[in-house]
């Protein structure tokens, strides 16, 4: 049985002001464990990321329709299944994150517990929603052969459905705790796994495009059963997984009030950029714009792993820092990500700009693609520096607990102004495919300025009181004992 949870046993408070006033944590030492817990998250998403990048790899070498109806499924599976999913799990960076600060360490075995059943019972519906993908885009209009060729991807792809929630949910887990490591290495493995599985599927045992979807599945569990194998072994977890505990099963609510708003600040950023690659299609010549938008988005995707990285050891450091009752300390950690936001995007601009002749010939061999990706790059270079900006904004978001003013956030920002700018700016302006793209830089400035008013504004006391209050209310019936 997990220890209980006593109403009288503080929280460790340390004399943050103490800590502060002494240039304790500095902030070379706060560059230091931000740069520690990022680096192996952004090599970790970027792996994760390969497997489904292999899988149409190898479907690319079965011919165009093959290709086609894979990278159809893949941007259906994303919109209506797997980034509900990331963006659920996304509610144990604040719960793990502060219970871990306040040294309440078994708590973050019963969040994950919880975390793991409910996203489980998400992901049944979601599994039908994909079982019937592609007479869905046929309502939407699709082509017929493509459509059913995405819809057979889709449901071969239905065993990676319930292995991603449960890989996130063990992600956060570890990530809350500053335990990184595992999660690169855990990743790795399963990506060079993957190469031989997908070969295997699709080749030796002649399944084609089917076994290239089913061998998503089978590495994604591949990678929950190494995270599952360490959790459990490893002495770094041992007091926070004591084991299965019936805790997790009450007070579900609690988690789905945290993991709603999660889940709409995650999906509604996500989906606004498929929005545009639709609206792509509207445009003149639509085969060059979309196939440029396509290289465009799969570039700025590249690069935006760096600021995620970053977003998710920010949400940690601000949730362990809150979660210990150290107030000053977690907004000292703010402003250095910030920082380290800032310099990122002016680097990787740089490195844009000055590579734009050259990119597009990793993509195509003709001129025509091969300026218009180079113009692009000029505005990939603007959107990413606001892009990692929001990015750690938003990781300050998720460490708080403010999911929900998040979610309001994105809403206005990409749906009222976002979109809208994209559509007048390509399509009543002229710009075509570079407006697209202009729109959804002003919806992230809107976001960028609303979040920095708000992180600006935060009485940090008062978020480390709030954070108390939420460990220490997660299980009523314990505070009484």
């Amino acid at each position: 049985m997990a220890p209980k949870v006593r109403a009288e046993e503080p929280l460790l408070v340390a004399d943050d002001d103490q800590l502060v006033a002494s240039g304790v944590p500095q902030v070379r030492e706060e560059v230091k464990k931000q740069l520690w817990l990022a680096g192996p998250l952004v090599a970790g998403a970027l792996l994760q990321n390969v497997i489904q990048m292999i899988s149409v790899m190898y479907v690319g070498h079965l011919g165009e329709l093959p290709l086609a109806g894979a990278s159809m499924a893949n941007s259906f599976a994303t919109v209506t299944g797997l980034s509900l999913l990331l963006g659920m799990a996304s509610a144990l960076d604040t719960l793990c994150g502060q219970a871990f600060g306040g040294q309440q360490y078994h708590l973050l075995g019963i969040y994950k517990q919880r975390a793991m059943l409910l996203l489980t019972v998400v992901s049944v519906p979601l599994a039908v929603v994909w079982f019937y993908t592609g007479d869905i885009l046929l309502l939407f209009g699709q082509d017929a052969d493509i459509a059913a060729e995405a819809g057979t991807y889709a449901r071969w792809m239905i065993p990676a459905l319930f292995a991603y929630g449960l890989l996130q949910c063990h992600v956060r887990f570890l990530q809350t705790q500053n335990i990184v490591l595992p999660v690169m290495a855990s990743a790795g493995a399963a990506a060079l796994c993957h190469l031989l599985v997908c070969w295997l599927f699709v080749y030796v045992a002649g399944m084609g495009s089917k076994g290239a979807a089913l061998s998503n599945g089978v590495s994604y569990w591949i990678n929950v059963a190494i995270l599952a194998v360490y959790v459990r072994v490893s002495s770094s977890c041992k007091k926070t997984w004591t084991g299965f505990s019936t805790e997790a099963f009450p007070d579900a609510l609690s988690f789905f009030r945290l993991a709603i708003p999660s889940a709409l600040m995650v999906c509604l950023e996500m989906w606004s950029f498929e929005l545009v690659v639709l609206l792509s299609g509207r445009l003149p010549n639509p085969k060059l714009e979309t196939s440029v938008l396509s290289i465009s988005l799969n570039t700025a995707s590249l690069v935006w792993m760096i600021p995620f990285g970053l977003g998710c050891a920010i949400s940690t450091r601000v949730s362990n820092e809150l979660g210990a009752g150290r107030p000053h300390t977690a907004c000292q950690a703010v402003r250095v990500a910030v920082f380290m936001a800032v310099f990122e995007g002016l680097v990787i601009g740089l490195l844009l700009v000055c590579a734009r002749y050259i990119w597009g010939h990793a993509y195509s061999n003709q001129e025509e693609v091969v300026r218009y990706v180079a113009k692009m790059m000029l505005v990939i270079s603007v959107s990413n520096f606001f892009d990692g900006i929001q990015c750690v904004l938003s990781g300050v978001a998720r460490g708080c607990g403010w999911q929900k003013i998040g979610a309001c956030t994105n809403l206005g920002a990409y749906y009222i102004v976002g979109i809208p700018s994209a559509y007048v700016i390509a399509f009543i302006l002229h710009v075509r495919g570079m407006g697209l793209w202009l729109g959804i830089i002003c919806g992230i400035l809107v976001q960028v300025v609303l979040l920095m008013a708000i992180t600006i504004c935060t009485n940090w006391d008062k978020e480390a009181a709030n954070a108390k209050d939420r460990v220490f209310s997660s299980f009523p019936s314990d505070l009484a004992t």
